[in-house]
């Protein structure tokens, strides 16, 4: 199977516990690894500094993970990679299914693909705050001119480049995931789910810093801004 000069990009903030195990899965990948420190205060940025075979980027202040996945596009464009693939930096994908994005993006096909975990309609390790995430999130990504997919709120994902980048995404936090969804639609990029593998760990073992309430009133600026530009792209003359 061909890579198609993809790169493989991993946005981390404050993941000591789980980043190491997780880099060194995808290295096993064969692919460039971008990793996107995105101003982390733990171990994070030493633990990393010592794994050989990566490109290590820095932010010096937590920016969102929207802004360290771009910055890990721009780094990935830079070594002639017209194909990203976003890995989370918690542990929760198993980085050998990116086999699957890839085939779903065979033969030079130009689309976004998206990792859609299974079991996360249950189980006794997938927090509720994920299970109702992405439930609000798959339906207000439709009514906002995107696609209608079941899990829009995965990270793992292939992205086309340079096109993603050309997209005119604003968000830069958890909400870029979403934006970039309904910019592709729009701009004529077909949007693919596959489906991965999703790994919770126990309750107190997992690091997220996704805040509910906080990333939802984000969230809802987020969607009321992509439906009034809708509604204004659906009655501009």
């Amino acid at each position: 199977m061909s890579t198609m000069n993809a790169a493989i990009i991993i946005p981390v903030y404050n993941h000591e516990q789980r980043i190491a195990g997780v880099i060194r899965q995808t290295l096993a990948l064969g692919l460039p690894v971008f990793v996107v420190d995105d101003g982390s205060t733990d171990r994070t940025a030493e633990i990393i500094k010592a794994i050989e075979g990566i490109t290590v980027l820095h932010h010096c202040v937590n920016q969102g993970k929207g802004a360290a996945i771009l910055t890990g596009f721009a780094a990935a464009v830079k070594k002639k990679c017209d194909l990203a693939i976003t890995i989370d930096g918690d542990g929760q994908h198993t980085p050998e299914d990116a086999g699957v994005l890839l085939s779903a993006a065979a033969d030079g096909k130009r689309c976004l693909v998206v990792g859609r975990r299974r079991g996360m309609e249950g189980g006794g390790n997938v927090p509720w705050t994920s299970r109702f995430g992405r439930k609000f999130s798959n339906f207000w990504v439709r009514v906002s001119g995107g696609p209608a997919i079941e899990d829009s709120q995965s990270g793992f994902r292939l992205y086309p480049l340079p096109e993603a980048m050309q997209l005119g995404v604003r968000a830069r936090r958890y909400q870029f995931e979403v934006e970039i969804l309904v910019k592709a639609r729009q701009h004529g990029i077909e949007i693919i789910e596959v489906p991965v593998q999703v790994v919770y760990q126990v309750k107190g073992e997992r690091v997220s810093h996704f805040r509910p309430w906080v990333d939802f009133c984000r969230n809802s600026t987020t969607f009321s801004r992509l439906i009034f530009a809708r509604i204004f792209r659906m009655f501009r003359p």
